[in-house]
């Protein structure tokens, strides 16, 4: 967005410019200090101090704010500016964003004096003050040191925003003006924003899932595989009685977008060899480009792609098949036969190799690491199989003992961890066999999917379905896990109507995590759900420096799904209250800055269907124009074409010029000279023996006029005999400090070059502006 020319956002409606007439001394010191931000901090250093600015213009300065030591460091927290009126904690507090108290915080609120993690600090004869409180010193200062530790009091720093504060004491907990806030980090976190941005209603870059479609063209899908190439979503199914004169056992290949049936393989070879109607059980793998791998009832091993009439397959001798994994090479799979585990070749079902084991019904195959593990869920055990041997090389005790309900089995392809779902609890065991985590849910756990892109693992909990058990209320629920640290990565997802009354429920997971895919058997559905993230920040604006008239930009970006929408804010009372900046829904604000924006603080709020993020506030600090801008032009504007050359003999010793040149170069000041940026500084006189005057006296914003003098002089640009106007930039009285002042303004000019105002200026005339 980009303002009118003189208009100001944030500016309230019919409000007047402050305009701020300075001294020339105080224009100087402007200009030195342009380059430092209030409240910026002054170094990243962790033991260099940081300074950060309140609402009421207090500042508090921590001395060491990244690299903490996780296990306690003291450290000095400083004052100034504070009100003389109202007590104020000093701790260290999860960061809740502007304007909302900070809490909980280290050590809590001390209202016993013996607190090492927290200070009390209030006014001069307050009740308090002594052994449980110490006074503010001369304008509302204090030094105090309080020790920090990462975890405790409820207080977890690697898990949220941290950072040193001072608020209101508990007898004006409501008062939000005592909040000053410094981020800190401990060793191994970066300082900031949690996540990305403050989250309003949902931390930055929440994930989570919703349901964006029901696919009821698939029967009672029992099992579901989303095939890496063709990208065909395969569901074994079973017949819905509820549906009439239809039996929909078989095998379906459904698009995935929109769930509308491609293809349906319904008949597969029965113990005699001729078709019949078949359910698909469990799919064991995909086929090369196309097709499945998959179990029907009860012992038949088949194979069929879109587009077939029929499967392939064989008929196994022995009892029913309780589980099957892809085979250690393309053309066999791996059957488990209830305690019996063989592998079998699929063109003619002769098992190669077969393994009676003490127990189990399923299994999970680990090719990557050559491992099978067996679960035995009526003995309480998991047994690892060697795959190279076919021998078990160990066996481990499941949690909780024989007898527990059989959820599932599975393994991570890129961890070689095994997870085993028992009842209402996901048992996580590395690729030794050592329990590393027991997650538990409210719900019974039936089947979980894993992506490698992301490290995450899912997992879908069923509702018992029997509504006279207090613990059930007939709805599911998905889960997401990162693989390494276990932690939750998406919000839990409800599934509405999601039992086991009439068969366990599966998943299948695209790869990146984009989209997930979930059965409810007893509603005879196929749930679509897709990923949403609240948004993220990926570029936040900073404090920014600018001259009167300066067009200056902020910009933030940040990403989400779906794409958030952004608008900028404004606070003209330190972020107290704050107000749509109106028309400015573009990553980039534009506008020219105005005094009255002094001080003036800005924040962006991205917004999705998931949640609101907001960047942290920064503050726009205005200065007066040093010259050469306003005024600059209309001092070349006024002084006019027809002014002569005038006759530089002290003061700065520039030489006179053309009035005309004055407006773009600078101000055209009153020995004719053009300077870039600040003007000329000094007197000029006319020739020997001329009357004039020199018309370089100053004025605020725009500049008061001289007149030039009495015939021969070429003072301010007139003519011979005639009369001409100059302006000097709205600085002050320049022209009488001589040298001295030119002195200061090349020393500001040097800091510049150096880099110590890191804010470098870039020229642009606003004509009509002001």
């Amino acid at each position: 967005m980009t303002s009118t020319p003189g208009t100001a956002p944030g500016t309230p409606p019919g409000g007047q410019s402050r305009l701020r007439r300075r001294a020339g001394t105080a224009a100087v010191a402007a200009l030195l200090l342009a380059g430092v931000p209030a409240g910026a901090a002054v170094s990243a250093d962790a033991g260099t101090p940081k300074t950060a600015t309140g609402p009421q213009g207090q500042k508090l300065t921590v001395s060491a704010t990244t690299g903490l030591d996780p296990v306690g460091q003291r450290i000095r927290v400083q004052g100034e500016g504070y009100g003389l009126t109202t007590g104020i904690y000093v701790a260290l507090c999860k960061d809740n964003g502007d304007n909302r108290v900070p809490s909980p915080c280290l050590g809590g609120a001390d209202m016993s004096g013996g607190s090492k993690t927290s200070q009390w600090i209030v006014p001069p004869g307050d009740p308090y003050e002594g052994d449980l409180a110490s006074a503010f010193g001369p304008g509302g200062t204090f030094d105090v040191e309080i020790e920090i530790t990462e975890k405790g009091d409820g207080l977890d720093c690697a898990e949220v925003a941290c950072s040193v504060v001072t608020r209101a004491d508990h007898r004006a907990a409501g008062n939000r003006t005592q909040d000053v806030r410094i981020p800190v980090a401990f060793a191994g976190q970066e300082p900031g924003e949690p996540g990305g941005g403050e989250g309003v209603d949902v931390p930055a870059g929440t994930v989570s899932y919703k349901s964006a479609a029901e696919f009821t063209t698939a029967g009672k899908p029992l099992d579901l595989l989303l095939h890496p190439d063709s990208k065909k979503l395969y569901a074994g199914a079973d017949n819905l009685p509820d549906t009439a004169d239809v039996d929909e056992r078989g095998l379906h290949v459904l698009n995935p977008e929109d769930g509308t049936s491609e293809s349906w393989i319904s008949q597969a070879p029965g113990s005699t060899g001729a078709l019949r109607a078949s359910a698909a059980a469990r799919i064991a793998g995909p086929l090369p480009g196309d097709g499945v791998v998959y179990n029907y009832p009860l012992r038949g091993v088949g194979s069929a792609k879109s587009g077939d009439e029929a499967a392939s397959g064989v008929w196994l001798t022995g009892s029913t098949i309780t589980d099957i994994a892809p085979g250690t090479t393309p053309d066999t799979v791996l059957v488990a036969q209830g305690a019996t585990l063989s592998e079998i070749e699929r063109a003619t079902g002769t098992a190669t190799r077969t393994l009676v084991l003490p127990g189990g019904t399923q299994f999970a195959a680990d090719p990557e690491r050559g491992a099978v593990w067996y679960t035995d869920f009526t003995a309480g055990k998991l047994h690892r199989v060697d795959l190279a041997s076919f021998t078990v090389n160990g066996s481990f005790d499941l949690p909780g003992g024989p007898g527990g309900m059989a959820g599932f089995t599975e393994t991570d392809p890129a961890t070689g961890a095994v997870w085993v779902g028992v009842d209402r609890s996901v048992l996580v065991f590395d690729a030794a066999g050592t329990l590393v985590k027991t997650l538990v849910g409210k719900d019974l756990a039936r089947d979980a999917a894993f992506d490698t892109a992301t490290g995450r693992a899912y997992v879908v909990w069923q509702d018992g379905g029997d509504l006279s058990d207090p613990a059930n209320d007939n709805n599911g629920t998905l889960t997401v896990y990162g693989t390494e640290d276990f932690a939750p990565a998406a919000k839990d997802l409800s599934l509405p109507g999601n039992h086991s009354q009439a068969g366990a429920a599966s998943l299948a997971v695209e790869p990146g995590g984009a989209t997930v895919f979930v059965t409810s058997p007893a509603e005879g559905k196929i749930t679509r759900l897709v990923r949403q993230v609240s948004p993220l920040v990926t570029q936040a604006p900073e404090d920014l420096t600018a001259e009167e008239g300066e067009e200056v930009a902020l910009t933030a970006e940040a990403e989400g799904t779906p794409e958030p929408t952004v608008r900028w804010q404004v606070s003209t009372d330190g972020a107290q209250t704050w107000q749509d900046v109106e028309g400015a829904t573009e990553p980039a604000l534009t506008f020219t800055a105005r005094t009255a924006q002094d001080g003036y603080r800005y924040r962006a709020e991205f917004r999705n269907d998931v949640g609101t993020t907001r960047t942290a506030a920064v503050t726009l600090t205005v200065t007066p124009a040093t010259g050469g801008d306003s005024g600059g032009d209309t001092g070349g504007d006024t002084g006019g074409d027809t002014g002569g050359t005038g006759d530089a003999s002290n003061g700065a010793g520039s030489t006179g010029g053309d009035g005309s040149t004055g407006g773009d170069g600078g101000t055209q000041s009153s020995g004719g000279s053009t300077t870039d940026g600040s003007g000329s500084i000094g007197t000029t006189t006319g020739d020997p023996g001329s009357t004039g005057t020199t018309g370089g006296s100053t004025a605020a914003a725009g500049g008061s006029t001289g007149t030039a003098g009495s015939s021969g002089s070429t003072v301010g640009g007139g003519v011979a005999g005639g009369t001409g106007t100059a302006a000097t930039s709205g600085g002050g009285s320049l022209a009488a400090t001589g040298a001295t002042v030119m002195s200061v303004t090349l020393a500001a000019a040097a800091l510049v070059g150096t880099g110590v105002l890191a804010h470098r200026r870039a020229r642009r005339r606003t004509e009509g502006a002001l």
